[in-house]
């Protein structure tokens, strides 16, 4: 009995290493964020949402969400090459959104985030809008 278990062992020793060749784990890379606000200062709490992008630019299905610390930094190691989408949302700012290639094994990421710009209504006065349009034309009679 002990003869077969060693000879299994040794077999198994043999052979595990031709098929860990075989099947090499896809190349992985580990990214890090950095979320400041436009005024340079980070932005903590903010949400970084990675999803996996298809050969059709079409968002996968699955992703992971990141939460950044508060240097305002967030990271994840074990991400395949390949092209990602990367979201990042925080409250009181505009989300940012952008595909990226994910081809060295690390990369480094830092976003500024912007404050939302204000809405335009037709409501409200534009005296802006006024000084530049053109005086109102009068047909000149002779």
């Amino acid at each position: 009995m002990r003869h077969g278990l060693a000879t299994f062992g040794l077999a198994l020793m043999l052979v595990l290493p031709v098929f860990a060749r075989k099947h090499k784990e896809a190349p992985s890379s580990t990214l890090t964020f950095t979320v400041l606000k436009d005024s340079g200062k980070p932005l903590r709490n903010a949400a970084v949402v990675l999803h996996p992008v298809n050969g059709k630019d079409k968002q996968e299905n699955g992703g992971l969400e990141l939460k950044t610390d508060a240097d305002g930094k967030a990271s994840y190691d074990g991400i395949p090459y390949g092209k990602l989408r990367v979201q990042i949302l925080a409250n009181g700012f505009q989300t940012f959104g952008q595909d990226y290639d994910i081809d060295q094994p690390s990369l480094e990421f830092t976003v500024k985030m912007k404050r939302p710009a204000g809405q335009y209504s037709i409501y409200e006065d534009h005296p802006e809008d006024k000084k530049d349009a053109a005086p109102d034309s009068q047909p000149k009679q002779q």
